[in-house]
């Protein structure tokens, strides 16, 4: 059995707890106490979160086999005691993980120091302009660096548990997991944080449309045409609208589906070139190659390559 605890302190996100929840998930597919969870905080008692929610806690005491610490809303300096044991947990747990902000916990612990970590995009400024010998990199869903696990905010907290639960017990079980949760198999590490839909924000909910249909259809020609009639509107009158609320053509931001489509199944590393050029609907690996040339600066072969380093790096 293994011991996780969860550390909180006042102005915790209650989304943080969200990690808890697949561990009691993974005990119930073991049909055993595969993990003990245990919520701590420095001195116990009650912790109120951001929401002013108070939850019971247990004081730190025994390490546990996996520390992880959720993070507030508003990051704030940690006491003595709480960064001395950190500092041990650093070299005593088989793993420690900052869940969203909880990187800045880490970090004023020292246990960033000399590592790759990543938080929420929004403070991830802040995480660098603060810890200088963080190498941050906000432009991820959660990262590992030897052992100290760090992710980025809200959902992604269930990404980083079933990552640690996939460490321990294999994707089999994860995958299970996840179905339990209504999620997505565990989002590869390095997936970026922005998503293309986000970026382009449109304001209707007739462009909105056009644009989940183009996501849900990468394989189809997707001609102005196609999107206007998903739109319920005219060629001409899509076109217009679609560039106003948006600031791209509709061929642009099919592109950013696509290849947002192809970085996800080069990061999952199991798609050969030509299958991702053809779910992704660039027709041909050739395609492909000229649009991640114009957007990364680089070939998705040479992305591939790069991934598969920083993986190899991190597990090592």
């Amino acid at each position: 059995m293994r011991r996780i605890g969860l550390i909180l302190e006042d102005g915790f996100q209650l989304m943080g707890l969200a990690a808890l929840a697949a561990f009691e998930l993974a005990n119930a597919e073991l049909g055993e106490e595969g993990y003990q969870l245990t919520v701590l905080s420095e001195h116990g008692g009650t912790v109120r979160s951001s929401m002013n929610t108070g939850i019971e806690t247990v004081a730190l005491g025994v390490m546990p086999d996996t520390l992880m610490v959720a993070g507030e809303l508003v990051p704030s300096p940690i006491s003595s005691g709480l960064r001395g044991y950190l500092a041990r947990a650093g070299k005593e747990a088989r793993r420690v993980a900052g869940v969203c902000t909880g990187a800045f916990v880490l970090a004023e612990a020292g246990l960033l120091d000399g590592r790759t970590a990543t938080t929420h995009w929004a403070h991830a400024p802040n995480l660098r302009f603060r810890f200088p010998k963080v190498t941050v990199d906000e432009d991820r869903i959660f990262i590992r660096d030897g052992n100290i696990w760090t992710s980025a905010g809200m959902s992604s907290a269930i990404d980083l548990t079933l990552a640690l639960i996939e460490d321990d017990h294999g994707s089999t079980l994860s995958r299970a997991i996840a179905r339990k949760l209504v999620v997505y198999h565990r989002r590869p590490g390095g997936q970026s944080q922005f998503s293309a839909l986000l970026e382009l924000e449109p304001r209707s909910d007739r462009v909105q449309r056009a644009l989940t249909y183009a996501r849900e259809n990468l394989r189809n020609p997707l001609s102005v045409e196609e999107l206007a009639e998903a739109a319920s509107l005219s060629p001409r009158q899509f076109s217009r609208i679609f560039r106003e609320e948006t600031g791209q053509s509709p061929a642009k931001a099919v592109e950013m589906l696509r290849l947002e489509a192809a970085r996800v199944m080069l990061e999952e590393g199991r798609h050969p070139m030509d299958i991702v050029a053809r779910d992704t609907g660039f027709a041909d690996r050739d395609r492909m190659r000229r649009a991640f040339l114009r957007s990364y600066g680089q070939p998705p072969a040479s992305l591939k390559r790069s991934l598969k380093l920083m993986e190899d790096s991190a597990a090592a």
